[in-house]
């Protein structure tokens, strides 16, 4: 699996699949532990940028199936990454991490983090599980 190499992303539902590309790989430390994710680029409609995860939340204190640190072709890039002119150093900011349209409602069907995004341990930032207001 190396940067530029496709990889087909499972939406959950009727949309199958979407193709992707890799586009590069975040290394990081969090409590002491390597850590790594994969973002990739839309080979499809607008392109951009996506990198979604799942950790030792995912199904319990957040979205079963993951959540997102950016999507560029929705708009959602944020604040996630602070890169700084001339400098290799990205800063990773999981308080921008937020769930996928299909946490919301069940009729969306969302690009689901594949394992290679999936982090060994809690990421507690960010969005939380959603529960509707009628049953809080």
């Amino acid at each position: 699996m190396e940067p530029g190499d496709p990889v087909e992303i499972d939406t959950g539902g009727e949309d199958g699949v979407i193709t992707y590309r890799r586009a590069g790989r975040l290394r990081f430390q969090v409590a002491g532990q390597a850590c790594q994710l994969t973002v990739f680029s839309l080979v499809g409609y607008g392109g951009g940028l996506f990198l979604p995860f799942r950790d030792g939340t995912s199904g319990k204190e957040t979205y079963g199936g993951g959540r997102y640190l950016f999507d560029t072709v929705k708009n959602t890039d944020g604040l996630a990454l602070d890169i700084q002119a001339g400098s290799s150093a990205i800063a990773i900011d999981f308080n921008f991490a937020y769930n996928p349209s299909c946490a919301y409602d069940p009729r969306w069907a969302c690009p689901l983090a594949p394992r290679e995004n999936w982090l060994p341990l809690p990421i507690r930032a960010g969005e939380k599980v959603f529960v509707p207001e009628a049953q809080a």
